[in-house]
């Protein structure tokens, strides 16, 4: 089909269209100038951003029940409302985890005219379903874990040791080698909500802030190789810092 004859095609103009292509760059260039500057405010403020970064939630469906050291039977979702940390210890050798339990002390005592502050241990190694209750209560006494702000409890092994993997997000899963259990010895922070909380740590030249797991263990070996902390204190003694700066930040959230 041939076009009529009265049309003419349009002579192009280079001066217009290279007028057009310019106001086009310029248009994007203003525009991708924006969203860096927007990015730029935004990671500012990401990287300041210190509140407690929530990890897992654990949900009333995959909650644990344990025996506990008054002979109870309890579930961790009756903690549902208060702040608690958590941990795991070998009730056959509590120096499998000497840091974590002492930090566990002294959070007890600090806290302990605290009502909504909770401790709970849960014991890595089988016990006997006969012995577990004077297992439990005589090592409570041992180490001054005095219901009910601290709870020490176990359930049976397999249910216990996924627990700890799915829902505390353990690094390692719970075994035994050789007599020996290894297991992850960091304590977990819960909120009231059932979240997993960790303390987050802004840079001081920016960038994504640091979350940080409550492994003392791994502090240590932090101060063993020279690495600093940045602050003056040692790795260890800046991680129960943050600890305790999390656990006053998480009940004065919601206080009631």
């Amino acid at each position: 089909m041939n076009p009529p004859a009265h049309l003419e095609p349009v002579a192009r103009d280079p001066g217009k269209l290279r007028r057009t292509a310019w106001f086009l760059v310029a248009i994007m260039l203003a525009g991708g100038w924006l969203v860096l500057m927007a990015y730029q405010k935004w990671a500012a403020r990401q990287s300041a951003d210190d509140r407690p970064a929530v990890i897992h939630r654990i949900r009333k469906e995959r909650d644990l029940r344990i025996i506990r050291q008054d002979g109870k039977t309890a579930d961790l979702f009756d903690l549902r409302g208060h702040v608690w940390a958590v941990h795991v210890m070998d009730l056959r050798d509590p120096q499998a985890s000497p840091r974590s339990l002492a930090v566990m002390k002294r959070l007890a005592a600090k806290y302990s005219a605290n009502p909504d502050f909770n401790l709970v241990t849960l014991a890595v190694n089988p016990v006997p379903a006969e012995q577990a209750v004077a297992t439990l209560a005589d090592s409570a006494r041992a180490h001054g874990m005095n219901l009910p702000q601290w709870w020490l409890g176990t359930t049976e092994a397999s249910t216990l040791h996924k627990f700890i993997t799915n829902e505390l997000k353990a690094s390692v899963y719970p075994h035994e080698a050789g007599g020996v259990w290894t297991f992850d010895p960091s304590i977990v922070l819960i909120d009231r909500e059932g979240h997993l909380r960790r303390a987050v740590v802004p840079q001081q030249r920016g960038g994504q802030p640091y979350v940080a797991a409550f492994d003392f263990d791994m502090a240590a070996d932090w101060d063993r190789e020279g690495r600093k902390s940045g602050t003056g204190l040692s790795n260890e003694a800046e991680l129960e810092l943050l600890l305790e700066k999390t656990i006053t930040e998480l009940l004065d959230a919601n206080a009631r």
